[in-house]
Protein backbone atom coordinates (compact mmCIF):
# COMPACT_ATOMS: atom_id res chain seq x y z
CA UNK A 1 0.00 0.00 0.00
CA UNK A 2 1.03 3.36 -0.44
CA UNK A 3 1.68 5.31 2.76
CA UNK A 4 -0.87 7.74 3.95
CA UNK A 5 -1.10 8.79 7.47
CA UNK A 6 -1.22 6.98 9.94
CA UNK A 7 -3.74 7.68 12.46
CA UNK A 8 -5.43 5.88 15.68
CA UNK A 9 -7.78 7.96 17.88
CA UNK A 10 -5.88 11.35 18.63
CA UNK A 11 -2.05 9.67 17.56
CA UNK A 12 -1.20 10.27 14.05
CA UNK A 13 2.10 9.38 12.42
CA UNK A 14 3.30 11.01 8.79
CA UNK A 15 4.99 9.46 6.50
CA UNK A 16 9.14 9.01 7.46
CA UNK A 17 7.79 9.35 11.21
CA UNK A 18 7.06 7.49 14.37
CA UNK A 19 4.98 8.76 17.28
CA UNK A 20 3.72 7.25 20.71
CA UNK A 21 1.55 7.70 23.27
CA UNK A 22 -2.37 6.75 24.64
CA UNK A 23 -5.45 6.06 22.77
CA UNK A 24 -8.49 6.24 25.16
CA UNK A 25 -10.57 3.27 24.86
CA UNK A 26 -14.44 3.92 25.34
CA UNK A 27 -16.20 0.70 26.74
CA UNK A 28 -19.18 2.54 27.60
CA UNK A 29 -19.16 2.87 31.50
CA UNK A 30 -15.23 3.50 31.34
CA UNK A 31 -12.38 4.81 29.69
CA UNK A 32 -9.20 2.70 28.96
CA UNK A 33 -5.58 4.48 27.75
CA UNK A 34 -4.19 2.10 25.52
CA UNK A 35 -0.66 2.50 24.65
CA UNK A 36 0.98 2.26 20.97
CA UNK A 37 3.58 3.35 18.81
CA UNK A 38 3.45 4.19 15.11
CA UNK A 39 5.63 3.90 13.05
CA UNK A 40 5.18 5.42 9.32
CA UNK A 41 7.97 4.29 6.96
CA UNK A 42 9.42 6.31 4.21
CA UNK A 43 8.48 3.26 1.50
CA UNK A 44 5.10 1.92 0.61
CA UNK A 45 4.47 -1.88 2.25
CA UNK A 46 2.34 -3.55 4.34
CA UNK A 47 0.57 -2.50 7.76
CA UNK A 48 1.33 -5.06 10.29
CA UNK A 49 -0.44 -4.87 13.68
CA UNK A 50 1.51 -6.46 16.89
CA UNK A 51 -0.14 -6.85 20.37
CA UNK A 52 0.53 -7.80 23.54
CA UNK A 53 -0.76 -7.59 27.00
CA UNK A 54 -4.12 -9.86 25.75
CA UNK A 55 -3.34 -11.65 29.17
CA UNK A 56 -2.11 -10.47 32.14
CA UNK A 57 1.07 -12.31 34.06
CA UNK A 58 2.70 -12.45 30.45
CA UNK A 59 5.66 -10.50 31.05
CA UNK A 60 8.24 -11.13 28.15
CA UNK A 61 5.76 -9.96 25.02
CA UNK A 62 4.99 -6.66 26.73
CA UNK A 63 8.75 -5.82 27.19
CA UNK A 64 9.60 -7.79 23.53
CA UNK A 65 6.71 -5.21 22.29
CA UNK A 66 8.30 -2.49 24.02
CA UNK A 67 11.85 -2.57 23.33
CA UNK A 68 10.61 -3.78 19.19
CA UNK A 69 8.59 -0.39 19.09
CA UNK A 70 11.61 1.48 20.76
CA UNK A 71 13.98 -0.38 17.70
CA UNK A 72 12.41 0.34 14.79
CA UNK A 73 12.09 3.57 13.12
CA UNK A 74 10.46 4.98 9.92
CA UNK A 75 13.71 5.36 7.99
CA UNK A 76 14.21 2.50 5.91
CA UNK A 77 10.81 1.34 6.71
CA UNK A 78 8.77 0.08 4.08
CA UNK A 79 4.59 -0.11 5.35
CA UNK A 80 3.29 0.60 8.41
CA UNK A 81 3.73 -0.71 11.84
CA UNK A 82 1.50 -0.42 15.22
CA UNK A 83 2.89 -1.97 18.31
CA UNK A 84 0.52 -1.63 21.02
CA UNK A 85 2.29 -3.58 23.96
CA UNK A 86 -0.89 -3.62 26.92
CA UNK A 87 -3.87 -4.86 24.63
CA UNK A 88 -5.55 -5.22 28.05
CA UNK A 89 -4.83 -2.83 30.65
CA UNK A 90 -7.25 -4.09 33.33
CA UNK A 91 -6.10 -7.93 32.99
CA UNK A 92 -2.07 -6.38 33.00
CA UNK A 93 -2.25 -4.19 35.69
CA UNK A 94 -4.71 -4.94 38.31
CA UNK A 95 -5.54 -8.90 37.49
CA UNK A 96 -2.27 -10.44 35.50
CA UNK A 97 -4.81 -13.58 35.06
CA UNK A 98 -6.27 -14.51 31.77
CA UNK A 99 -9.52 -13.32 32.73
CA UNK A 100 -9.86 -9.36 33.17
CA UNK A 101 -11.04 -7.82 37.08
CA UNK A 102 -14.07 -6.12 35.53
CA UNK A 103 -15.63 -9.15 34.75
CA UNK A 104 -14.31 -12.08 34.85
CA UNK A 105 -13.92 -12.70 31.19
CA UNK A 106 -10.98 -13.63 28.96
CA UNK A 107 -10.93 -11.47 26.26
CA UNK A 108 -8.95 -13.98 23.63
CA UNK A 109 -12.59 -16.23 23.67
CA UNK A 110 -14.62 -13.02 22.68
CA UNK A 111 -12.86 -11.51 19.93
CA UNK A 112 -13.79 -9.73 17.61
CA UNK A 113 -16.19 -8.70 20.42
CA UNK A 114 -19.57 -6.48 20.36
CA UNK A 115 -20.18 -3.00 20.70
CA UNK A 116 -23.38 -3.27 23.04
CA UNK A 117 -21.43 -6.07 25.38
CA UNK A 118 -19.66 -6.01 28.50
CA UNK A 119 -16.46 -3.92 29.25
CA UNK A 120 -14.15 -7.14 27.85
CA UNK A 121 -16.60 -7.51 24.85
CA UNK A 122 -16.39 -3.45 24.06
CA UNK A 123 -12.58 -3.83 24.35
CA UNK A 124 -12.01 -6.56 22.01
CA UNK A 125 -14.27 -4.74 19.71
CA UNK A 126 -12.48 -1.44 19.77
CA UNK A 127 -9.03 -3.60 19.28
CA UNK A 128 -10.66 -4.67 16.03
CA UNK A 129 -12.21 -1.55 15.17
CA UNK A 130 -8.97 0.72 15.81
CA UNK A 131 -5.71 -1.67 14.97
CA UNK A 132 -6.78 -5.02 13.67
CA UNK A 133 -9.37 -4.05 11.08
CA UNK A 134 -6.99 -2.22 9.28
CA UNK A 135 -4.21 -4.18 8.33
CA UNK A 136 -2.63 -6.70 6.41
CA UNK A 137 -0.82 -8.68 9.15
CA UNK A 138 -1.54 -9.57 12.95
CA UNK A 139 0.79 -10.39 15.20
CA UNK A 140 -0.45 -11.59 18.69
CA UNK A 141 2.31 -12.26 21.57
CA UNK A 142 1.15 -14.35 24.34
CA UNK A 143 3.77 -16.44 26.88
CA UNK A 144 2.74 -19.14 29.47
CA UNK A 145 1.22 -17.63 32.89
CA UNK A 146 2.36 -17.21 35.96
CA UNK A 147 0.90 -20.59 36.29
CA UNK A 148 1.90 -22.36 32.77
CA UNK A 149 4.59 -23.94 31.98
CA UNK A 150 4.83 -24.03 27.63
CA UNK A 151 6.68 -25.33 24.96
CA UNK A 152 7.43 -22.49 22.47
CA UNK A 153 5.44 -22.40 19.46
CA UNK A 154 3.98 -19.72 16.29
CA UNK A 155 0.30 -21.23 16.15
CA UNK A 156 -2.28 -20.15 12.73
CA UNK A 157 -5.11 -21.07 11.55
CA UNK A 158 -6.48 -22.65 8.21
CA UNK A 159 -9.31 -20.75 6.33
CA UNK A 160 -9.48 -22.78 3.17
CA UNK A 161 -8.11 -19.65 1.28
CA UNK A 162 -5.06 -21.19 -0.49
CA UNK A 163 -3.04 -18.13 -0.81
CA UNK A 164 -4.09 -16.96 2.61
CA UNK A 165 -3.29 -19.60 4.41
CA UNK A 166 0.04 -20.14 2.26
CA UNK A 167 0.98 -16.75 3.18
CA UNK A 168 0.10 -17.37 7.04
CA UNK A 169 2.10 -20.52 7.25
CA UNK A 170 5.15 -18.76 5.54
CA UNK A 171 4.86 -15.46 8.61
CA UNK A 172 4.62 -18.86 10.51
CA UNK A 173 7.80 -20.32 9.70
CA UNK A 174 9.42 -17.06 9.97
CA UNK A 175 10.01 -16.41 13.55
CA UNK A 176 12.62 -18.89 13.92
CA UNK A 177 10.38 -21.21 16.42
CA UNK A 178 10.92 -24.82 15.93
CA UNK A 179 7.05 -25.32 16.53
CA UNK A 180 4.18 -24.54 14.33
CA UNK A 181 0.79 -25.46 15.12
CA UNK A 182 -1.68 -24.86 13.27
CA UNK A 183 -5.55 -25.01 13.88
CA UNK A 184 -7.57 -26.47 11.20
CA UNK A 185 -10.51 -23.96 10.88
CA UNK A 186 -10.51 -20.55 12.21
CA UNK A 187 -13.71 -20.87 14.06
CA UNK A 188 -13.95 -19.19 17.59
CA UNK A 189 -12.66 -16.02 19.44
CA UNK A 190 -8.90 -16.41 19.45
CA UNK A 191 -7.77 -12.85 18.55
CA UNK A 192 -5.99 -14.72 15.66
CA UNK A 193 -8.63 -16.65 14.40
CA UNK A 194 -10.92 -13.95 14.18
CA UNK A 195 -8.66 -11.94 12.25
CA UNK A 196 -8.35 -14.74 9.94
CA UNK A 197 -11.97 -14.66 9.89
CA UNK A 198 -11.80 -11.63 8.12
CA UNK A 199 -8.68 -11.90 5.49
CA UNK A 200 -6.21 -10.74 7.48
CA UNK A 201 -2.92 -12.89 7.53
CA UNK A 202 -2.45 -13.84 11.28
CA UNK A 203 -0.56 -16.10 14.08
CA UNK A 204 -0.32 -16.54 17.77
CA UNK A 205 3.67 -16.25 19.06
CA UNK A 206 3.86 -17.96 22.49
CA UNK A 207 7.49 -18.26 24.02
CA UNK A 208 8.17 -18.79 27.69
CA UNK A 209 6.68 -20.17 30.08
CA UNK A 210 5.49 -18.92 33.75
CA UNK A 211 5.12 -15.74 32.90
CA UNK A 212 8.73 -15.05 33.03
CA UNK A 213 10.63 -11.69 32.38
CA UNK A 214 14.07 -12.54 32.06
CA UNK A 215 16.40 -11.10 29.58
CA UNK A 216 17.33 -13.84 27.16
CA UNK A 217 13.78 -15.13 26.24
CA UNK A 218 13.02 -11.06 25.55
CA UNK A 219 15.43 -10.80 23.40
CA UNK A 220 14.48 -14.26 21.38
CA UNK A 221 11.05 -12.64 20.97
CA UNK A 222 12.35 -9.53 19.59
CA UNK A 223 14.82 -11.19 17.02
CA UNK A 224 11.61 -13.12 16.38
CA UNK A 225 10.32 -10.44 15.24
CA UNK A 226 12.68 -8.94 13.76
CA UNK A 227 12.75 -12.10 11.43
CA UNK A 228 9.48 -11.95 10.39
CA UNK A 229 8.77 -8.37 9.34
CA UNK A 230 12.34 -9.33 7.26
CA UNK A 231 10.43 -11.60 5.72
CA UNK A 232 7.46 -9.20 5.06
CA UNK A 233 9.52 -7.06 3.44
CA UNK A 234 8.79 -4.27 6.02
CA UNK A 235 12.75 -3.90 7.62
CA UNK A 236 15.79 -4.55 5.92
CA UNK A 237 17.87 -7.46 6.41
CA UNK A 238 20.43 -5.58 7.30
CA UNK A 239 17.91 -3.11 9.25
CA UNK A 240 18.51 -4.51 12.82
CA UNK A 241 21.11 -7.09 14.21
CA UNK A 242 19.71 -10.11 15.01
CA UNK A 243 20.02 -11.63 18.54
CA UNK A 244 19.80 -15.50 17.91
CA UNK A 245 21.53 -18.19 15.69
CA UNK A 246 20.09 -19.54 12.46
CA UNK A 247 16.55 -20.33 11.98
CA UNK A 248 15.66 -23.97 12.67
CA UNK A 249 14.01 -26.08 11.22
CA UNK A 250 10.54 -26.46 10.93
CA UNK A 251 8.36 -28.92 12.52
CA UNK A 252 4.68 -28.46 12.12
CA UNK A 253 1.80 -29.89 14.47
CA UNK A 254 -1.82 -30.00 14.94
CA UNK A 255 -4.27 -29.53 18.03
CA UNK A 256 -5.19 -33.30 19.01
CA UNK A 257 -6.36 -32.53 22.58
CA UNK A 258 -7.25 -30.18 25.55
CA UNK A 259 -7.10 -31.75 29.19
CA UNK A 260 -9.11 -30.31 31.65
CA UNK A 261 -9.79 -31.19 35.54
CA UNK A 262 -12.77 -33.02 36.59
CA UNK A 263 -12.57 -32.33 40.06
CA UNK A 264 -11.27 -29.58 42.65
CA UNK A 265 -8.14 -30.81 44.04
CA UNK A 266 -4.14 -30.43 44.14
CA UNK A 267 -2.80 -31.25 40.52
CA UNK A 268 0.37 -33.33 40.72
CA UNK A 269 1.86 -33.91 37.06
CA UNK A 270 3.93 -36.63 36.02
CA UNK A 271 5.09 -35.27 32.77
CA UNK A 272 5.89 -31.65 31.40
CA UNK A 273 5.78 -29.00 27.99
CA UNK A 274 8.08 -30.62 25.36
CA UNK A 275 6.81 -34.36 26.66
CA UNK A 276 5.87 -37.00 24.13
CA UNK A 277 2.75 -39.04 25.27
CA UNK A 278 0.70 -42.08 24.18
CA UNK A 279 -2.89 -42.32 24.29
CA UNK A 280 -4.33 -43.33 27.56
CA UNK A 281 -0.49 -42.20 29.22
CA UNK A 282 -1.09 -41.44 32.61
CA UNK A 283 -0.89 -37.22 32.73
CA UNK A 284 -0.99 -36.87 36.78
CA UNK A 285 -3.14 -37.18 39.58
CA UNK A 286 -5.67 -34.27 41.57
CA UNK A 287 -5.88 -35.41 44.98
CA UNK A 288 -8.38 -34.55 47.49
CA UNK A 289 -7.37 -32.34 50.36
CA UNK A 290 -9.69 -33.07 52.41
CA UNK A 291 -9.84 -37.14 51.93
CA UNK A 292 -6.50 -37.67 50.23
CA UNK A 293 -8.40 -39.88 47.39
CA UNK A 294 -7.20 -39.38 43.88
CA UNK A 295 -8.18 -38.50 40.53
CA UNK A 296 -5.99 -39.65 37.27
CA UNK A 297 -5.59 -37.86 34.62
CA UNK A 298 -5.04 -39.86 31.14
CA UNK A 299 -3.84 -38.48 27.93
CA UNK A 300 -6.94 -38.44 25.64
CA UNK A 301 -4.61 -38.49 22.27
CA UNK A 302 -1.25 -39.14 21.66
CA UNK A 303 1.28 -36.41 20.52
CA UNK A 304 3.72 -33.97 22.43
CA UNK A 305 2.68 -31.56 25.31
CA UNK A 306 2.71 -27.71 24.08
CA UNK A 307 1.47 -26.48 27.36
CA UNK A 308 1.06 -27.70 31.43
CA UNK A 309 -0.20 -26.34 34.09
CA UNK A 310 2.08 -26.02 36.77
CA UNK A 311 0.23 -23.63 39.39
CA UNK A 312 -0.82 -26.44 42.11
CA UNK A 313 -4.46 -25.85 43.11
CA UNK A 314 -7.29 -26.76 39.97
CA UNK A 315 -11.11 -26.72 40.15
CA UNK A 316 -12.97 -28.40 37.89
CA UNK A 317 -13.11 -27.28 33.77
CA UNK A 318 -9.10 -26.09 34.46
CA UNK A 319 -7.27 -26.91 31.74
CA UNK A 320 -4.13 -28.49 32.58
CA UNK A 321 -2.25 -29.37 29.48
CA UNK A 322 -2.86 -29.27 25.49
CA UNK A 323 -1.20 -31.81 23.05
CA UNK A 324 -0.52 -31.23 19.03
CA UNK A 325 0.07 -34.32 17.03
CA UNK A 326 2.64 -33.76 13.93
CA UNK A 327 1.09 -32.44 11.23
CA UNK A 328 -0.20 -34.93 8.17
CA UNK A 329 -1.97 -33.18 5.59
CA UNK A 330 -2.78 -35.78 3.98
CA UNK A 331 -4.73 -36.74 7.11
CA UNK A 332 -6.71 -33.57 6.99
CA UNK A 333 -10.14 -34.65 7.19
CA UNK A 334 -9.38 -37.07 9.74
CA UNK A 335 -7.89 -34.98 11.70
CA UNK A 336 -10.63 -32.36 11.41
CA UNK A 337 -12.56 -34.39 14.11
CA UNK A 338 -9.72 -33.31 16.45
CA UNK A 339 -10.58 -31.59 19.91
CA UNK A 340 -8.38 -28.71 20.51
CA UNK A 341 -7.03 -27.20 23.74
CA UNK A 342 -9.06 -25.08 26.02
CA UNK A 343 -12.32 -25.48 28.55
CA UNK A 344 -14.12 -28.34 27.60
CA UNK A 345 -14.25 -28.95 23.59
CA UNK A 346 -15.65 -25.75 22.53
CA UNK A 347 -14.10 -24.51 18.72
CA UNK A 348 -13.22 -21.71 20.24
CA UNK A 349 -11.21 -22.21 22.49
CA UNK A 350 -8.19 -23.80 20.15
CA UNK A 351 -4.78 -22.86 21.98
CA UNK A 352 -3.90 -22.11 25.36
CA UNK A 353 -3.57 -18.08 24.84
Amino acid sequence: MDNGTLSVGPLSAAPGTKVRGTVPADLGTLTLDIPLTLVNGDRPGPRVVITAGVHGGEFTPIDAAVRLATLVEPAGLSGQLIVCPVANPPAVYEGRLNVSPLDGVNINRVFPGTQDGGPTERLAAWLFAHLVDGADVYVDLHCGGIDQLLRDFVGYRLTGNPDLDKATAELAHSFGVEDVVLGLTAEGGNSHAAAARRGISAVLVEVGGLGQRDEATTLRRVDGLCRALRHLGVLNPDGTAEFAGPAPAIREWVWAAGVTAEATGLWYPEVSAGDEVAEGELLGRIADPADGREYAVHAPAGGRIFYHMHGLTVAPGAELAAIAAPWDPDRATESAGFHTPGVGTAPDETDPA
